[in-house]
């Protein structure tokens, strides 16, 4: 049995985010009924369609009419989960809102998953991945030669709010199982982005400057070889970067070449440059270097990696032939998710009885309140999941030794991906804290982890070991390249699967290969790891056990790019990328205007005939297959290099034309419209002073979740952690004596 068998979900939604989140449940053998209006899902003949909407029956409905919303309605009072993407106003004109419908079905989780926010002028575009991007910040986050924001090819933000959609979904049916009841709840593309790009500040520290196509520094870094090939350098941690210089033969300029980034970046630029990729890449992966080869993603899903980590399934398709698409992204022991079918369109609606509720008993607790999380996890992968889950009501024990995460810092990136947890300081390494631990997971209800292969058994903390003194507990543990393969135990970072999963090489296009700014792979883990972990909480609702989960970044590489890895003969070409991409046409790209830069977006002939009337400018047949670059995206950028950007979004908008602004990072920080949705709040690390960060990952009616605190100090929380999970003082005094645990100092070390 899968974790979500025999539920029911009538999803509404279309394009993207919804249907998505809708495919994680599926996977887990929830009964998906997605309802599309007369002329399919505006994204029916995306190759991403295939993948989005696996494991469900289609059937078409007409909203619009009074037999087709009778019918609508009978479906939902039979359903446990009804998923909706519509702009505001849309569902409360139709009776379909989350107030309307939970109050007409107390059992119901009402997901509302709207492509923006859920107020304010720019909440009512017509679905555009670039405008949120633009809206948020994220366009000129991507990394630039030029001062400029970056069309992303790879729907990033929409990703991530689907994988939020299945967790917040996930959490509010495991808090079904205590009260008895639904509620409504929202996840944006504004909480997509929180999870994906997640904009903070100290407003004590200057902003980080903006990063370049290959990267910024020497040793996370693309390099060119003498073949005209690239590969990614991934030495983040100095021990890695020492052995880089190693096998240069450059030893001895090490120390020197550290502290002086221009310099080392200009000297290994010249040196890869003397010898082709494949030699690099054989004597650095010789000597336990992590770097990668840039490819296409069509050669990394049909290559031996993926293979052999069994993450490539192929149906059949009874017009489009074998189709493939990638397997779920995580790996479950007791639970499995699977894909069965592709779309199967159905001309009737299921006879869904309404459920038989338990007695209800009302709570406003967190949906995970009570969940005890030990987290093992380092850098932004594991780290981060724990921080997800905090802020769904975990209660998140950020267990590190007396080293620390080898990514902690006073920056945003470290505060943003670990607040909202506690500090506990633990040495594994000897035995009184590795039978403390033991200790702590009798009583846990989660251990995630991120180490590498075979490090989990050598410290006594396995799966095996841990069921054997919790066989409720849930294990979850992430490397690289998965559990299976040749590749299983090598270390691994982001942008090696960046490079080698096709998303450089997707972003670059016909040019140099681009480093994703965002660590794409990383944040995705940290959300799949989060909704995993909640779908086996409510597989353990049911069986009464625990299990182990398994992912990867390797795992990720295809599932934040599933629409563009979706395989099949004569499937539609992706949207190319190039350097500093600015669009994929004339008519859906950025431009400067005099004050700023704006994103625009016309999908029909009356909309871009709309555009011409508002610019002035006269545009020729076929203006919506004209490219980024040409004769018209020149004129366009000619007309409105001399207007100021209000006025201008004001007519466009009034015209009918999407186009949003394209705001920097502090714009997007002190944006009136991400304060008026919710994306942003103001909070204060004690000693670092004052910031700016997200809020959440999604907003529940019900149960509102929300971070606990600020980011702890190493070790700031050991003995209020300890005490609060019920271990004796006298024994807490004992651990501190031997320095099996340790506390904060206060001032950012060890006490």
């Amino acid at each position: 049995m899968s974790a979500y068998k025999g539920l029911r979900i009538a999803d509404f939604s279309q394009g993207v985010a919804g249907p998505m989140a809708a495919m994680l449940l599926g996977d887990f053998e929830a009964e998906v009924v997605k309802i599309e209006p007369p002329g399919g899902d505006r994204a029916k003949d995306r190759p991403g369609y295939q993948a989005f909407n696996r494991n469900k029956q289609v059937v078409t409905l007409d909203l619009e009419t009074a037999d087709g919303l009778a019918a609508a309605r009978k479906l939902l009072a039979g359903a446990d989960v009804a998923i909706f993407d519509l702009a505001p106003g849309r569902l409360e004109a139709l009776g379909l809102d989350g107030a309307t419908l939970t109050a007409a079905h107390p059992g119901l989780i009402h997901a509302w998953m709207p492509p923006y926010g859920t107020s304010g002028p720019w909440s009512q575009l017509s679905p555009h991945h670039s405008l949120l991007a633009g809206l948020t910040g994220t366009a000129f986050r991507q990394g630039a030669y030029a001062d400029q924001p970056v069309h992303l090819v790879l729907p990033v933000l929409w990703y991530g709010q689907a994988v939020m959609g299945a967790a917040a979904i996930g959490s509010a049916l495991y808090e079904r199982t205590r009260s008895g009841l639904g509620q409504a709840l929202t996840v944006s593309g504004l909480h997509g982005a929180s999870e994906v790009s997640g904009p903070m500040r100290l407003l004590e520290q200057p902003p980080l400057p903006r990063g370049i196509p290959p990267g910024a520094n020497p040793r996370y870094r693309l390099y060119q070889c003498l073949d005209g090939e690239w590969f990614f350098l991934g030495t983040l941690f100095t021990n890695f970067y020492r052995k880089a210089f190693e096998v240069l033969g450059l030893e001895d300029a090490f120390e020197a070449l550290e502290l002086d980034q221009l310099a080392a970046r200009d000297l290994l630029v010249e040196m890869f440059a003397t010898r082709t990729r494949d030699e690099w890449l054989e004597a650095l992966q010789a000597n336990d270097v992590p770097c990668a080869a840039v490819g296409s993603r069509e050669a990394w899903f049909a290559g031996a990696v993926v293979g052999e980590a069994g993450l490539r399934k192929v149906l059949l398709h009874p017009t489009l032939g074998e189709v493939a698409i990638p397997e779920p992204p995580a790996k479950f022991s007791a639970t499995p998710p699977s894909i069965r079918t592709l779309p199967t369109p159905t001309k009737t609606l299921p006879a869904w009885e309404p459920r038989s509720l338990t007695p209800a008993k009302p709570s406003t607790a967190a949906p995970l309140a009570g969940l005890k999380v030990v987290n093992l996890g380092t850098v932004i992968a594991g780290a981060y999941a724990g921080t997800i889950l905090g802020n769904l009501g975990a209660d998140v024990a950020k267990v590190e030794p007396r080293e620390a995460d080898p990514f902690r810092s006073d920056g945003p990136g470290f505060l943003t991906y670990n607040r909202g947890v506690r500090g506990l300081g633990l040495d594994l390494k000897q035995p009184a804290g590795r039978e403390l631990f033991h200790d702590l997971a009798r009583t846990a209800d989660v251990v995630i982890d991120n180490y590498r292969l075979g490090v989990r058994k050598r410290l006594g903390i396995d799966y095996a070991a841990l069921k054997a003194v919790n066989p409720r507990l849930i294990s979850c543990s992430i490397n690289a390249y998965g559990e299976t393969g040749a590749r299983a135990a090598l270390p691994g970072f982001d942008p090696l699967l960046q490079a080698e999963g096709g998303m450089m090489a997707g972003q670059g296009g016909a040019d140099d290969p681009i480093l994703y700014t965002i660590a794409v792979n990383d944040v995705a883990t940290a959300g799949v790891v989060a909704a995993s972990v909640i779908a086996a909480l409510n597989a353990r609702e049911r069986t009464g056990e625990g299990q182990e989960i398994l992912t990867s970044l390797l795992a990720q590489s295809l599932l934040f790019q599933i629409g563009e890895m979706v395989d099949y003969a004569g499937r539609p070409a992706n949207d190319p990328g190039g350097l500093d991409c600015i669009g994929v046409g004339a008519l859906h790209r950025y431009y400067a205007c005099a004050d700023g830069w704006i994103g625009l977006v016309c999908d029909t002939d009356a909309q871009a005939a709309a555009l011409g009337r508002v610019l002035g400018v006269d545009l020729p047949s076929e203006a919506l297959i004209q490219p980024r670059d040409g004769d018209l995206a020149s004129r366009l950028a000619a007309s409105l290099a001399t207007r100021p950007r209000a006025a201008t979004l004001e007519a466009l908008l009034a015209a009918g034309v999407a186009a949003a602004p394209v705001l920097r990072g502090a714009e997007a920080l002190e944006s009136e419209w991400l304060w008026e949705n919710g994306c942003l709040e103001a909070w204060e690390h004690p000693r670092l002073g004052p910031a700016i960060g997200v809020r959440g990952f999604a907003d529940f009616s019900r149960t509102p979740g929300g971070f606990c605190g600020p980011t702890p100090d190493l070790g700031q929380d050991s003995v209020e952690l300890l005490t609060d999970w019920g271990i004796a003082p006298e024994r807490i005094e004992a651990l501190l004596a031997s320095g099996a645990v340790f506390v904060s100092d206060g001032q950012g070390g060890i006490a």
